[in-house]
This record gives structure tokens, C-alpha cells and sequence, in this order.
């Protein structure tokens, strides 16, 4: 039996869980159409997650899971709700579950963090985790330095935790791929961002929809907080004056609000609209459960081409 289906998910699909769009809405159409939703417990109150679990569940009675941001100040506000609720998987970034993994898995939640090395990998394999979400660098938002396609094959190579691949993938083939290199599922982001329920302005929804192979843009890097983000006149000027060594901090006091503005139609151009680089191949915003009928559909089409070969 796979991890999906220990969880009563029909799909080898998550959705990621992105900071301020992950939502109620996207959740719950995630995991209705088959695949998993993730709630971003990111600015998030106790009260708040509480209220958001329970929109959830007025729209889907199907498993979905919730994300911690482990940089967030109150970690220990939202554990007591989570141990409360019926949620099927907590993932984690941004830091190590360490210290509430063996509590939280007791409450009967599958453990799930993201990682972007081995190390990362074999760290997290020690605390007895039920999967790991290995994310390459092709991913929106923060990224390591490894890319998908090797890191994925060097996870599998320290451990038999299963794994799901993250970091460009958006069509039915790219899941194939990933089961053909060890992982049992995908997560996907930058698709979902293109979906009919996505809380996101038209802008940025047209901006993922127009962008090519070379759309996307990291910046950050030369201070070890890499972040890709699609490509806009805003982060060219932010990354010209990154090469030019300009004062970090200064650099990132233009960045600190830009996130926020990518959520505001008035204020879009300003903004830092992250995605991956699958924007390049996502060319039509649909309902999610189209999405994800899509992408299975693309993927059976996918094995079957590979028989016949």
C-alpha cells in the first residue's frame, strides 16, 4: 500500500502549501478532486487555523493536511489545535519538527517535511517521519541548490522513507517521471496557482500564464536566502543590485513588503510573485478538479506510450 493510500487519497497529488494563498477554498478543492490540500497555517492565529480547519471541512469531508512554517513565532499556539483535529499529514519547512515530531505523529498525523539535501534527508529520517517532500530547486519560493532530478535520486539512494518530488512538476509525464526515479507522488505549487479557486489577483495569475521557459528569476542567493520568483522589472532591478554587491540589507528592506503587494491587485508590479519553473508549461487557469483529472489522464497516456515502446 502506498503513502496515498494510507491516507485515503486517491491521487499522488499534493498541493503545496503557499504562504497566504493556501487557503480554505484551495484546500478543500484539492482534496475533493483526489489529491491532498494544504493548508498554510503561515500568519495564522490559533483561533484562525481553527476557523480555517473548519471551513475545510464544511466543503470536503476528504483528507488534507496542514503546513507549520517552523520560522513562525507561535508554533506552540497552533500544536494544541493540530493534536486535536483529524488531520491527515502536517508538513513542515523551514526548520526541524524535532521537537514535537513524536507528539504530533501519537495524535495519529502523519509527519511530512520538506527538505532540499540528504542531509536534510537523514536528519529528518532519524526522527522516524512517515514521508519526505524532496524539493529541488526548480521550485517557487525558497529553494536550495540541488535541482530535482538529482536530489531525488540521492534521497532515494540513504533511505526507504517514501518520497514526493517537488520543484517543476505540472503535467501528467513529470509524475511519471518522479514514480520512474523512487518517489510515490508529486507536489505541485505553480499549477494550482493557476486555478479557478487560487486567491490570487488576475495579475498574477495572467503573469504565470505568460511566462516562458526563461520566466522565472532568483534572487537572494549571495546571502543564502534564494527565492524564485517569476521574472518582473521590480526583481531585475533587485537582482542587478544584488550582483552589484549592494548592501544586503538594504536589498532586502525593498523585498520585505513585496510578497504582500503580489496579493494586492493595486500593487501587483511592485510585488514578488513567486512560482516555479513549471510556469513555463502552464498555459490555462481551469478548476482544480479539471487539473488534476488532467494530469492523471496525461500520465496513464504517458505509461502507456512507454509500453508500446
Amino acid at each position: 500500500m502506498t503513502f496515498f493510500q494510507e491516507i485515503g487519497v486517491n491521487y499522488p497529488i499534493i498541493q503545496g502549501a503557499m504562504a497566504r494563498i493556501s487557503k480554505s477554498q484551495l484546500v478543500a478543492a484539492v482534496s475533493q478532486a483526489g489529491g491532498l490540500g494544504i493548508l498554510s497555517s503561515y500568519g495564522l492565529s490559533a483561533d484562525e487555523l481553527k476557523t480555517s480547519l473548519d471551513e475545510i471541512r464544511q466543503q470536503t469531508d476528504r483528507p488534507f493536511g496542514v503546513n507549520l512554517m517552523l520560522q513562525q513565532d507561535n508554533i506552540s499556539d497552533l500544536l494544541p489545535i493540530l493534536y486535536q483535529e483529524d488531520i491527515a499529514v502536517v508538513t513542515t519547512g523551514a526548520g526541524t519538527p524535532k521537537a514535537f515530531a513524536e507528539d504530533l505523529r501519537a495524535s495519529g498525523t502523519r509527519l511530512v517535511p520538506v527538505i532540499a539535501s540528504v542531509k536534510h534527508a537523514q536528519k529528518m529520517g532519524k526522527l522516524g517521519v512517515d514521508a519526505l517532500i524532496v524539493e529541488g530547486r526548480e521550485a517557487g519560493g525558497h529553494i536550495g541548490q540541488s535541482s530535482t532530478l538529482p536530489l531525488l535520486q540521492a534521497v532515494r539512494q540513504v533511505t526507504q522513507v517514501p518520497l514526493i518530488a517537488a520543484g517543476g512538476f505540472a503535467t501528467g509525464a513529470s509524475l511519471l517521471a518522479a514514480q520512474a526515479l523512487g518517489a510515490c507522488g508529486i507536489q505541485m505549487g505553480t499549477r494550482f496557482l493557476a486555478s479557478e479557486e487560487c486567491p490570487i489577483p488576475d495579475a498574477y495569475k495572467a503573469a504565470i500564464l505568460a511566462a516562458d521557459d526563461q520566466g522565472t528569476i532568483v534572487t537572494g542567493q549571495s546571502w543564502g536566502q534564494a527565492v524564485r520568483s517569476l521574472k518582473t522589472p521590480f526583481l531585475e532591478d533587485i537582482l542587478a543590485a544584488e550582483l552589484k554587491g549592494q548592501d544586503p540589507a538594504k536589498i532586502q528592506a525593498a523585498l520585505k513588503q513585496s510578497y504582500q503587494k503580489t496579493l494586492n491587485d493595486d500593487s501587483f508590479d511592485q510585488g514578488s510573485p513567486m512560482a516555479g519553473e513549471s510556469a513555463g508549461a502552464i498555459h490555462d487557469i481551469r478548476p482544480v478538479q479539471e487539473i488534476i483529472d488532467q494530469i492523471i489522464e496525461e500520465a496513464q497516456t504517458a505509461r502507456q506510450q512507454l509500453c508500446q515502446d
